[in-house]
């Protein structure tokens, strides 16, 4: 089937200018723009408050006596007759009672939900830690895409100039050049397109995995000419600490701060009321009951005394080895799984601090090289390559190959920057107790 044309050029048209209209309309986020954004938008923070409200109802409601019993009924009725005035015994009873927990049960469970309800607030702030975390990696990683493409575009001008010179020399057989350093320049236009393609893929992939955390399918990031918003550590001087035992214990302070085990450590209160909560099985359940009995008048028409009647009844815990010795137990091993779970996020919080804080290390250490030697080397290879080849004195495809080399080194130092945002962003995460209002819906930057 052949296509026309004519008839697709319009169409082809149409769509070029919507999805620039797309862009054009696209909502911009700065770095912490986009964090407080995906923080505010969480609708896990919704749902984690409606928990702790129910948890808090459940509590009053556990924290409360039982309803009372009514009973209503005939009592001593003759079968014979059915007539209520006939026997003396006979009689219409209403009666009440009220059962009473054991010992501090109400109290005990009011506390108990209580402090469960109270774990919601710090995961509603590790909640926000984590987010901070991935939306900021979420946002440096299209920034990345982002500054490689200026970077290949800004370079591209030169990798076409070598395409000109080798032409050029071809052309007037002034020089060396071969037909395969022509190919061979133009083959690397062709592969630079191919990397600008695959760079756009992964900066739309990164702004679409950013656009569901901000609520929104078309953004851009603002400003990426420079790393906007800039994430600072919330203790940087933890980092270069000589004193390894007044870093340990700075580091052991924080983490114990850390919302994910605050939360812990009022689960842990929550089951510690839960111990006492069992050992109340060993205390007996009053119970208290009255009730009240009309009798008729006889059949000669005297008047009889209706009766009233109250009365008190417990249990007695006697046989306790299979029942309350054995709640406790549980409730007991209950407590020491929770303690063991705290032990157990201490030690992973440790080990990802101890991670990041490495891997941040040798980030700066490659930062400096960069800075200071590699990139000005790489420039200085590829100006020497170029002014041998242009005197006749060296191979046009060393002269690609530097050019080459001195791109992905700039690119390789734009990648270190960007790993070491991220890397900060994650360091922050373990410094997440630091911040004051534990309710707070938003991260420092």
């Amino acid at each position: 089937m052949r296509f026309d044309r004519e008839l697709w050029r319009p169409l082809l048209c149409v769509s070029v200018i919507a999805f620039s209209a797309s862009f054009a309309h696209a909502e911009s986020y700065t770095l912490e723009r986009a964090v407080k954004v995906a923080q505010q938008q969480d609708p896990w923070l919704l749902g984690s408050v409606k928990r702790q409200e129910s948890l808090e109802a459940l509590s009053i409601e556990s924290g409360s006596l039982p309803d009372p019993s009514v009973s209503l009924g005939v009592a001593n009725l003759p079968v014979d007759t059915f007539d209520f005035s006939q026997e003396g015994m006979t009689q219409f009873k209403v009666g009440v009672s009220q059962m009473f927990p054991r010992g501090k049960t109400l109290s005990l469970k009011r506390e108990k939900l209580q402090k469960l309800s109270e774990m919601q607030p710090y995961a509603r702030a590790d909640r926000n830690a984590n987010v901070a975390v991935t939306v900021a990696q979420l946002w440096l990683d299209a920034y990345r895409s982002e500054q490689t493409i200026q970077l290949i575009e800004r370079d591209r001008g030169l990798f076409e100039h070598l395409v000109d010179v080798a032409q050029s020399s071809y052309t007037t057989a002034a020089g060396k050049t071969r037909q395969q350093d022509l190919v061979r320049a133009q083959l690397e236009l062709t592969r630079l397109d191919d990397r600008l393609a695959r760079l756009r893929q992964q900066r739309d992939m990164s702004l679409a995995r950013l656009g569901e955390w901000l609520g929104n399918p078309s953004i851009s990031l603002s400003n990426i000419s420079s790393l906007e918003g800039r994430i600072s550590l919330s203790a940087p001087d933890l980092i270069e600490t000589p004193d390894l035992a007044v870093k340990l214990r700075l580091l052991t302070e924080s983490l114990n701060r850390h919302p994910k085990v605050k939360r812990i450590d009022s689960k842990i209160k929550a089951f510690d009321s839960g111990v006492r909560l069992a050992k109340q099985s060993y205390k007996p359940q009053w119970g208290v009951n009255a009730s009240y009995g009309y009798r008729d008048q006889t059949p000669m028409g005297d008047d009889r005394s209706d009766f009233f009647s109250v009365g008190v009844s417990f249990d007695v815990p006697l046989f306790t080895g299979k029942r309350q010795d054995k709640k406790v137990q549980s409730a007991n091993a209950e407590l020491e799984a929770v303690k063991t779970e705290r032990v157990l996020v201490l030690r992973q919080l440790k080990s990802g601090y101890d991670t990041a804080e490495a891997t941040y290390l040798r980030l700066v250490e490659r930062k400096s090289l960069f800075d200071t030697r590699l990139l000005r080397e790489m420039a200085e290879q590829a100006e020497a390559s170029l002014s041998a080849y242009t005197n006749d004195d060296g191979d046009f495809a060393e002269v690609v190959r530097a050019r080459i080399a001195e791109l992905n080194a700039r690119i390789e130092a734009l990648h270190v920057e960007i790993d070491m945002q991220k890397n900060i962003a994650q360091l922050n995460y373990f410094h997440a107790g630091t911040q004051p209002n534990k309710e707070s819906k938003s991260v420092a930057f």
